[in-house]
């Protein structure tokens, strides 16, 4: 990939002011910004700017950088990396890839349309993963984009509890729009220190389609901006994380023959050491059918709003070998793009994890219409009942006490 574009060097300050939002639209309004990352894997120093542009109206972005030692502006033009998957919406996740100047250290970064464009007027972006420090966690989960004003609180409360008995320090959430009993289920977490919550306003900005194709719903961008937002966790957590999933709030990784990610991964990784990349085959269990099972536990959770994962023990059959969606877990020093069920560009190669080692529990609505008795009996999640019924009551008990 060539980057050697020849920067323009003016001494003139960078005044503008720092941008502190998820989101900041240049002033063409077909060019939203996200945040700047320091990629120097391989080992050509750049850096790759994560945005959404126009898929065909953006045609020239350019880099000023904003150097440290003399106050100098260092323009170079960004090279326009569209990720492959856009599934047909107008606007696509691209990387600006720009290449550090020779001599300029700089912290901050602007991006205009234009060479001739005003440094003081424009937006600053501060430059991350430049300093790299010891691992915060070893599994960080990225949930993309909860919107629609998301309310099904006892089962995110669940996957919180199973995502942290199955190894996880840190889950990171794109929040468009919740419940208020959401919004204080949240806060439990982020006062833990478990749960990292991003500001999303996608639809501030732009037609967010529900759907994840132009063909179905046909707005500006598909299921808010989720491509958008996983390529982001990813980079967020590139130096602060041993491994990334990547997955949605109602679906779980189900180890069969560990009692845990770490045991899971280390594993794959003997069997497996040029790999960084573990897909993990989906298994619908339709929340239309749920068993009568008298957990003794549990009778009080019926006034929170959600699905009881503990009753949905029944999957759809799989899908003929290749044709199931996928949801990963990475080392996302590994990952340079990412789709929703594979990556797209990376280093090494990627695995698919057999279903006997492990499966993608995944309570939703029916993927088929079958009738009941097509379904499959899969008591794996019980396996975890006993742990799981005692932290969530403990969580409910804390957060809706008088629902209690």
């Amino acid at each position: 990939m060539n980057l050697s574009v020849k920067a323009k060097v003016e001494h003139t300050q960078c005044t503008g002011k720092l941008s502190m939002d998820t989101i900041t639209a240049l002033e063409d309004n077909r060019t939203f910004i996200l945040s700047p990352y320091y990629d120097n894997r391989d080992g050509k120093p750049m850096v790759r700017i994560l945005s959404i542009i126009h898929y065909e109206e953006v045609k020239e972005l350019y880099c000023y950088f904003c150097c440290s030692e003399n106050n100098s502006v260092a323009t170079t033009r960004a090279l326009l990396d569209m990720h492959s998957d856009r599934f047909g919406f107008p606007y696509v996740t691209t990387d600006l890839l720009c290449k550090e100047p020779q001599d300029c250290n700089a912290k901050y970064i602007s991006v205009h349309p234009y060479t001739s464009g005003k440094i003081a007027q424009m937006p600053l972006f501060q430059i991350q993963n430049r300093n790299v420090k010891p691992f915060s966690a070893n599994f960080t989960i990225c949930i993309s984009t909860m919107f629609g004003n998301f309310n099904n609180v006892l089962q995110f409360i669940q996957s919180m509890e199973m995502y942290q008995i199955l190894g996880a320090q840190r889950v990171m959430v794109y929040l468009n729009s919740c419940s208020p009993q959401m919004q204080k289920a949240m806060q439990y977490y982020i006062a833990r220190g478990i749960l990292e919550v991003v500001d999303w306003p996608i639809h501030h900005y732009l037609r967010a389609a529900k759907a994840w194709h132009y063909s179905m719903e046909p707005k500006e961008i598909g299921y808010y901006g989720q491509l958008a937002t996983l390529n982001d966790c990813i980079y967020r957590n590139m130096y602060r994380s041993k491994f990334v999933l990547l997955n949605d709030i109602d679906e779980i990784i189900l180890p069969f023959s560990h009692k845990s990610w770490d045991t899971m991964i280390e594993s794959l990784q003997r069997q497996r050491p040029d790999v960084g990349v573990f897909l993990f085959e989906n298994n619908v269990f339709p929340h239309t059918v749920p068993v009568d099972e008298n957990f003794s536990d549990i009778s009080s959770w019926k006034d929170i709003p959600g699905y009881n994962i503990l009753q949905y023990v029944h999957r759809e059959p799989n899908k003929p070998p290749g044709n199931s969606n996928r949801k990963l877990i990475v080392n996302p020093r590994r990952v340079i793009q990412t789709s929703v069920h594979n990556i797209t560009k990376a280093y090494g190669g990627a695995m698919k994890v057999p279903q006997g080692t492990a499966m993608l529990y995944h309570c939703r609505r029916p993927e088929k219409n079958l009738p009941s008795t097509s379904l499959i009996e899969d008591k794996t999640i019980w396996k975890y009942s006993a742990p799981l019924i005692r932290k969530v009551n403990k969580v409910l008990d804390e957060i809706f006490p008088v629902m209690k």
